[in-house]
């Protein structure tokens, strides 16, 4: 099983990648559609709650899942991919997801920016120290021609180019931002599900396959995720708002980059893929899951 799974290549063909490419931009230029330049200067008159997300997010998460890696020894492929999970920023539904679940808002918003701007370096950063430090990921990842600089450029252009141009519009026409933000988020959002799907149908008998055994790994790794927020931000002291909010911005992970940079850096690699796949679909349960119960929830 081992040898196979880390052997496969999804097909995926250049058509659909582009389209990945750009679903991906228009969805992180929705979200910037909704961040302005206030969201900044409050991370720097309140800055303890950001730092607090930053640190869970890009230092804690990335580390226990090589801890967690290291207890339950996935195969080479699929620890791969939880490593590229683990250092992608918050995922762009985190911000509706923290204010159904009465969460702070204000703050989720302020993460997606930073978050968004930090990734573009600790992203090729985390997925780089950690997987070099686990053996078998090491292992593998030698085997593959993989430029960290090149890494850096796609993540700026995927991310900080939308971020830029949606808060240059949310700037310069506020009204204009304000009416198509929720049509560019979920419009964008559904095309990408489409994606996913249409990826998963085309390599069916291999998600079939191996569900069984990636659903367990991606179940306990997004759980242990939620809780790391939660417990980083108790342990900090911030008020239950903030605690829910960086359990969803440290929970939810933008799959959609990394499945991106695995088709592109990773030729498809099966358990990446797989995996990061997945991830996309179940955070997206778990979370609306988890912001549905703390919606009924008092404060």
């Amino acid at each position: 099983m081992q040898q196979e799974l880390d052997a496969i290549i999804l097909n995926f063909d250049s058509e659909s990648l582009f389209f990945l490419n750009l679903t991906l931009a228009v969805i992180m230029f929705g979200v910037a559609l909704n961040i302005t330049i206030s969201d900044f200067l409050r991370i720097v008159k309140n800055p303890k709650s950001v730092l607090i997300g930053v640190l869970s997010q890009f230092i804690l998460l990335p580390a226990f899942t090589f801890l967690l890696v290291t207890i339950i020894q996935p195969l080479p492929s699929i620890a791969l991919g939880m490593f590229l999970v683990a250092a992608c920023p918050g995922g762009n539904i985190s911000n509706f997801m923290t204010h159904y679940a009465k969460g702070n808002a204000a703050l989720s918003v302020s993460l997606t920016a930073i978050s968004t701007l930090l990734a573009i370096v600790m992203t090729p950063l985390n997925f780089q120290l950690w997987s070099g430090l686990y053996g078998p990921t090491s292992n593998l990842i030698n085997t593959i021609s993989l430029s960290p600089l090149e890494m850096v450029k796609v993540i700026s252009l995927l991310l900080g180019v939308p971020l830029i141009l949606g808060m240059l519009v949310q700037n310069y026409s506020p009204k204009f931002a304000l009416k198509t933000a929720p049509i560019f988020k979920i419009g964008s959002i559904l095309f990408f599900m489409a994606l996913i799907i249409l990826a998963l149908s085309k390599n069916i008998d291999i998600f079939k396959k191996y569900i069984h055994y990636v659903f367990i790994i991606v179940l306990v790794h997004n759980i242990l995720a939620l809780i790391l927020g939660y417990s980083v931000a108790s342990i900090a002291g911030l008020s239950k708002r903030n605690r829910r909010t960086l359990a969803i911005e440290t929970g939810i992970q933008n799959s959609g980059l990394g499945l991106l940079l695995i088709f592109s850096f990773f030729n498809g690699l099966g358990g990446m893929a797989i995996l990061a796949a997945f991830w996309g679909i179940w955070h997206i349960v778990s979370g609306l899951t988890i912001a549905i119960f703390w919606s009924k929830k008092r404060i």
